[in-house]
């Protein structure tokens, strides 16, 4: 059923005390193709944050930026209040870019032994870290036989040494399994929760809805959303409702006129429990119509969006969208 969501550009965001990560006007382009466009970011110590988009959208440009492996064209970047790649931001900055490289022949613990001796840190942090991403008792295998899934934790592992207060994540979760996606999940927000600050970009929008305090939408190098998991998910327009309201008769017939299409019967008949998607303009009128048909209404609430469905709708558009936000959505 057809429903128009209105998406303005947001605002960019209020400046917040003590910020890990600050964007600002932060614009790059490779050849014709514009990867960012004017974004704006701030992240707080303690945040869990998600980067979201569609491929291509501009994230991973944005990532790289951070780590200084990528220099804009325009704007400003601060990461822990240094220059993005810089000895200060570096050595206080964990990341897992894409798929880890190691060396094939050493085992797990010998690569992160390496990289701990390079970065002056004791071999017990590699035990310490080995012990966080779950693999202790594989860290003396040699990389070269591990899965995916362990060669991300390991990738994981290295971005931990150190206990660096920010961590820079592309896709932690790929090649998972649902239990080691769980295990990462449970690893990022204890990492949260003890006051790391975790900028992350992920596919599995269900894993960012449970993991992240804050995402930020990007498409076609735009920032279009950013702001809390639950704003987010409360936004006005989107959504389907809830509607119990008796005689069952009369309410199908106004519910059919105002949605547009055969209203979804939830529960059993006499318990008159209805989920229809009008426009959220016609809501007042619907409600009009059916107090106006003898229809009583015992409750009417909208169900709250999941992200993926908020992301999915913010994201939708066709070929004449110029991507500054003014998206046609489709429920």
């Amino acid at each position: 059923m057809g429903m128009q969501m209105a998406q303005v550009k947001p605002e960019p965001p209020a400046p917040r005390s003590g910020a890990v990560v600050r964007v600002s006007g932060v614009s790059k382009s490779f050849g014709p193709v514009e990867a960012l466009r004017g974004v704006d970011l701030e992240v707080v110590p303690g945040q869990v944050y998600g980067v979201l988009g569609p491929n291509g959208a501009g994230k991973s440009t944005l990532l790289r930026i951070l780590l200084g492996l990528v220099r804009p064209d325009a704007g400003e970047v601060r990461v822990l209040d240094a220059r993005p790649g810089s000895p200060e931001a570096l050595r206080r900055t964990g990341a897992l870019i894409e798929t880890p490289a190691f060396v094939p022949h050493l085992s797990g613990r010998t690569n992160l032994e390496v990289l701990a001796r390079a970065a002056g840190l004791p071999r017990a942090e590699v035990d310490r870290v080995l012990d966080v991403v779950g693999l202790r008792d594989r860290g003396g295998d040699r990389f070269a036989g591990y899965s995916l899934g362990m060669g991300q934790r390991l990738g994981v592992a290295a971005a931990l040494l150190g206990s660096p207060p920010l961590l820079i994540l592309d896709e932690p979760t790929n090649g998972l399994d649902p239990e080691g996606v769980a295990g990462m999940r449970t690893l990022i927000r204890d990492l949260g929760a003890a006051g790391s600050t975790v900028l992350l970009s992920s596919h599995l929008l269900g894993e960012v809805q449970q993991i992240c305090d804050r995402v930020v939408v990007i498409d076609r190098g735009l920032v279009i959303a950013d702001d809390t998991v639950t704003a987010i998910r409360n936004r006005p327009g989107g959504g389907a409702l809830e509607l119990w309201a008796a005689p069952s008769a009369q309410a199908r017939s106004v519910l059919a006129q105002y949605a547009g299409t055969e209203p979804v019967e939830v529960g059993e008949p006499d318990e008159r429990h209805w989920r229809v998607a009008p426009a959220p303009d016609d809501i007042p009128g619907l409600v009009r119509a059916l107090v106006t048909a003898g229809v009583d209404i015992h409750e009417l609430r909208r169900e709250k969006q999941s992200l993926e469905g908020v992301f999915f709708a913010l994201t939708e558009h066709d070929d004449t969208n110029d991507g500054t936000g003014g998206l046609g959505v489709t429920a």
